[in-house]
């Protein structure tokens, strides 16, 4: 059934919203004094259970196959690299980063399913990978290079990600995002059990916030909107989230990315949203020439 324009409409609020809500991650991570493992397991924790209520309540079967299982495998290691690369880099290079994972999906199509790749794509994975390089030319201490590391680690495990729920349906990919979050939380039990990190009132409460608002409840949103809202909608709202990142850590941190992070931002996002927006043109042009 084709959708109104009511409902294009509210499903672009949606993953806009979603993509504000993601954005809190970086600051709520710097603010929080826990061990990065604590802090994905516990977050994952909390938005587990968002996603599961949700699920039962729209009464979304769960299921546990392949896909399902390698699909929440890929989003653990999106999990716990990103707030990994939180704590060793700024959160705009470490959200910046991450964004590049559509570029990763055309690498590994290409190296692992063998498929053709066309002269725009090349095109952005040439000047992604050069954004991307930039990155690596500030603070070259060892520890925003791990950082750096871990960013496009985190990139590429959510291209995994996003390969591996080809042809899922609604089931799968809900119980995907549950399974990642429970196998998150429980290869980090060992290492809450070891740091004990305090809790206190304030990191009870941005814990709870990274866990709800954070991941799981734009996630529930991302799952509503996926109906209705147009591919290239999603993919530049989405690009809300490394633009709106790094200016709340520098409102409520003080944490300046420097600049050739900056203007390896600016490359990298420029670069995948033209892209979107050529696919998309190219897409609606061979339909229409199809229909001739």
């Amino acid at each position: 059934m084709q959708s109104t324009t009511g409902q294009r409409r509210r499903a672009i609020f949606e993953v806009l919203l979603s993509a504000a809500m993601w954005s809190t991650g970086g600051i709520f991570i710097k603010l929080l004094d826990w061990g990065a493992m604590p802090i994905a397991g516990v977050r994952s924790l909390i938005a587990g259970l968002v996603m599961a209520a949700y699920m039962l309540m729209r009464r979304i079967p769960y299921k546990l196959n392949a896909r399902s299982a390698r699909s929440a495998v890929a989003l653990c290691g999106t999990f716990t690299l990103f707030v990994a690369a939180n704590k060793l880099t700024t959160a705009a290079n470490a959200i910046v980063l991450q964004f590049t994972s559509p570029v990763f999906i055309v690498v590994f199509s290409a190296i692992f399913r063998g498929k053709r790749v066309a002269k725009a794509d090349v095109l952005t994975v040439a000047v992604t990978l050069l954004g991307i390089s930039l990155f690596f030319l500030d603070q070259l201490e060892a520890g925003h290079l791990l950082g750096n590391v871990l960013g496009v680690g985190a990139g590429m495990a959510f291209a995994c990600y996003y390969m591996s729920l080809e042809g899922a349906s609604e089931s799968e990919r809900m119980s995907a995002i549950a399974n990642a979050n429970a196998l998150t939380a429980l290869i980090s039990l060992p290492f809450i059990l070891w740091e004990r990190p305090e809790l206190t009132a304030t990191s009870a409460a941005v814990i709870a916030a990274l866990g709800a608002v954070q991941l799981g409840i734009p996630y529930v949103l991302l799952a509503k909107a996926a109906e209705h809202c147009p591919p290239l909608a999603c993919s530049l709202l989405g690009a809300v989230e490394p633009l709106l990142n790094p200016v709340w850590v520098l409102i409520f941190d003080g944490e300046r990315p420097g600049v050739f992070a900056l203007c390896g931002g600016v490359v990298v996002i420029g670069a995948i949203s033209a892209w979107c927006v050529y696919n998309d043109r190219k897409e609606k042009a061979q339909i229409a020439d199809g229909a001739a």
